[in-house]
């Protein structure tokens, strides 16, 4: 699996997964913090988490026109990892939310997650880029050996990104199970247990008073949380101020995550190339029709470029509803008693993992039997496979009638917990995505190595992932729907979404083919 590639390939994809470490334990529970924290419906907090994944994925394209023009990619990539670690640290100040200082205090965490977009957007389409000058380089070596050499070198790229890609979700494997645990532990300390629904009772209470809340589920959950007191302001406000803090020990993690990702880094930046590096060369003189020729085939591979990125925003829009409206289904919908909802978006990099080998020997085999699989019709797989990952779960709702969660929330204990599903449903629906998220992601940034000129790498990598940004900014569209709609409804908008865009990527496929020489 690591066998001839480039030597440089395991020291950038380890600075990746520190970093993504730490990021994917913010992540995994920004949005139920959000609601935790200040008392926020799921619109608004989906809103927030939304356009802080935008602004990560808008400002690579930042990251990478510094880059680019400054020519130093390395330094650009170590500010990047300074300026997340002080966004983390800002986010770890444990300052209680009150109804006195819950804007200001909101502003604030706004204002760290700004910092955190902007050190992202310096490191993550920068590092990508290394890793395709690293594979530029390789290719450029084997062309010296001959043409079997070079036809080899060309094929480890698509699976060097693929590990790349694993060795970014071994991070986000682990992170999900951080902030839990942390919280856990100090919830203990104070003989407190985790429930899931009791946060939002809580703010409920301190706003409204018992007619603000079901005061039944209140009790109960209260009951199972451990705390003996009858329901008042400072019994509900003391749980959420214990509850809160545990979280706030996640993003200390985090800044640990950012140091050991630098550490790296720096250890091995001596052997990672710096992307179109300008070196004096001896002057060309091309005719006019070699000019044109030239001209056209870059014009070709912009519009290949600009045309999969735009199929690929409906993708981002569909797989990134795991840290919004999957996370919410799994708090409301799924049971949680062994495992809280931040959790299960382990189950996501966890077939990552086990499941990369076997699409890249799949690939690979392929490949040796004249049977290859070009990169933009894996994409256009990937894309019918996230259809069939929200068909799986429209078909399931539907059989199971569950309303809108507004609704669902609605009803009494009793029978909300026999509706409840098993994990089985959470396990089948991320299989599902996971696999179309190894056909579009890992081999997007192959495509965009591919297609991109060499000069313009650390940008057309930010490109790729200002796609994410614009498919982030959709988001809060599903966790409207799915408050207000039957819950077939809102996971049949995603269905006709990803199919859609199959279709689209379908009827591209020969062109975008001819533009690669796939």
């Amino acid at each position: 699996m690591f066998q001839n590639h480039p030597k440089g390939l395991i020291p950038a994809a380890l600075s990746n997964m520190g970093e993504r470490f730490g990021y994917y334990i913010m992540v995994a529970c920004l949005s139920l913090f959000l609601c935790t924290k200040f008392g926020l419906p799921d619109a608004t907090a989906a809103l927030i988490y939304s356009v802080f994944l935008a602004a990560i994925y808008i400002l690579s394209l930042v990251g990478g026109i510094i880059a680019d023009r400054t020519q130093n990619y390395n330094r650009t990539i170590q500010w990047g990892l300074i300026v997340m670690a002080l966004g983390y640290v800002l986010l770890a100040v444990p300052v209680t939310a009150t109804p006195d200082n819950n804007t200001l205090l909101l502003s604030f965490t706004i204002a760290a997650l700004c910092i955190i977009s902007f050190g992202n957007g310096l490191f993550k389409g920068n590092l990508q880029a290394i890793v395709g000058k690293l594979y530029d380089n390789f290719e450029a070596e084997a062309a010296k050996r001959g043409p079997e050499a070079l036809a080899e070198a060309k094929s480890k790229r698509d699976s060097g990104f693929q590990i790349f890609y694993v060795f970014i979700n071994v991070g986000a494997l682990l992170a999900p199970f951080v902030a839990p645990a942390l919280r856990s532990w100090w919830l203990g300390r104070y003989g407190y247990t985790y429930v899931a629904e009791l946060p939002r009772l809580c703010h409920q209470y301190i706003a409204g008073g018992e007619a603000g809340v079901n005061m039944d589920m209140l009790n109960q959950y209260m009951s199972e949380a451990g705390i003996t007191a009858a329901p008042s302001l400072d019994v509900c406000a003391n749980y959420l101020v214990v509850f809160n803090q545990g979280i706030h020990f996640a993003f200390i993690a985090s800044v640990i995550a950012m140091a050991i990702s630098m550490v790296i880094f720096m250890s091995y930046r001596s052997i990672f190339p710096q992307p179109a590096k300008k070196t004096a060369v001896e002057s060309v003189v091309y005719s006019a029709e070699e000019k044109q020729a030239m001209a056209k085939e870059l014009k070709q591979r912009l519009y290949a470029l600009f045309a999969v990125l735009g199929v690929v925003i409906f993708f981002w829009f569909s797989f990134h509803q795991n840290g919004v409206t999957l996370s919410f289904f799994t708090r409301d919908f799924v049971n949680t008693s062994t495992l809280p909802p931040e959790v299960w978006q382990c189950v996501n990099p966890f077939f990552i993992i086990t499941l990369t080998p076997i699409i890249m020997w799949l690939f690979a085999r392929m490949a040796r039997n004249g049977k290859t699989i070009s990169t933009p019709r894996k994409i256009a797989i990937g894309m019918f496979i996230a259809g069939l990952a929200y068909l799986f779960l429209a078909v399931f709702s539907g059989i199971s009638g569950y309303p809108s969660a507004d609704e669902f929330i609605g009803i009494d204990v009793t029978t909300r917990t026999s509706m409840k599903a098993g994990a089985w449903v959470m396990i089948c629906t991320y299989f599902l995505l996971t696999i179309a998220e190894l056909f579009i992601s890992p081999l997007g940034l192959s495509f965009v190595s591919k297609v991109a000129p060499k000069s313009m790498l650390g940008l057309c990598q930010g490109l790729w992932l200002g796609t994410t940004a614009v498919g982030n900014l959709l988001l809060p569209i599903g966790a409207i729907l799915y408050n207000k709609v039957s819950l077939w409804i809102c996971w049949g908008v995603f269905v006709i979404v990803c199919f859609i865009a199959c279709g689209i990527m379908l009827g591209m496929v020969k062109w975008l083919e001819r533009v690669t020489n796939e």
